[in-house]
């Protein structure tokens, strides 16, 4: 898809790559209807369903469109129905909090600072 600009000389870190596709996804469905560089609710709804999706419908306490509208409202903190990109990191704060506390089984876990995982890489986080 759209998830890697083009490289330089230098092979990118797979965080940094995964920041690029985070991006790129964003601009994909900002510049939808209209174009702009926000995404309204409509358009953050399919982002989330679509690219998330996995994700979304393992949700236990909400149905999918409880959960977007959730994260919708939660990162609106200017209230005006639409999400500039710092708004939508914050989604992506709250999505990856709740996935990194459901990898270990819980919904409140916490742990130091540790090594990169390597995940990336086909390995297993101990």
């Amino acid at each position: 898809m759209f998830c890697c600009l083009s490289l330089p000389s230098k092979m990118k870190t797979d965080l940094e790559l995964a920041l690029e596709c985070a991006i790129n996804i964003y601009h994909q469905y900002a510049i939808k209807n209209p174009i702009d560089d926000y995404l309204n609710k409509s358009e953050f709804s399919q982002l989330i369903f679509l690219t998330l999706s996995m994700f979304v419908l393992l949700q236990p306490n909400a149905s999918v469109d409880e959960y977007i509208s959730s994260l919708f409202a939660k990162a609106d903190s200017n209230h005006d129905g639409r999400l500039k990109f710092t708004e939508f990191l914050t989604t992506l704060n709250l999505v990856a909090i709740d996935a990194h506390n459901r990898s270990h089984g819980r919904h409140d876990h916490h742990h130091g600072a540790g090594p990169a995982s390597g995940c990336a890489k086909g390995e297993v986080p101990k």
